[in-house]
């Protein structure tokens, strides 16, 4: 079964519903009362490989030949 929440709430709450989604709900995203998507979590997919993580990105930039050897 699916959460109705309001765009809104979802913007004002992303890390909440991040979190709910992990534990397996599924949310309609309602604008004016009127459903514009649903959400729900990944099923488990092997698929994905992280190629780089940009999350370690330093101020002052990286080496290409760094990026280039994680490909």
């Amino acid at each position: 079964m699916s959460n109705i929440i309001a765009l809104k709430d979802l913007r004002l709450h992303m890390d909440k519903y991040i979190q709910e989604l992990k534990s397996g709900q599924s949310f309609v995203i309602v604008k004016q009362s009127k459903p514009i998507f649903r959400i729900s979590p990944l099923e488990e997919d092997n698929r994905w490989e992280e190629v780089a993580d940009f999350t370690k990105v330093k101020k002052g930039g990286v080496d290409i030949d760094d990026i280039l050897k994680r490909l």
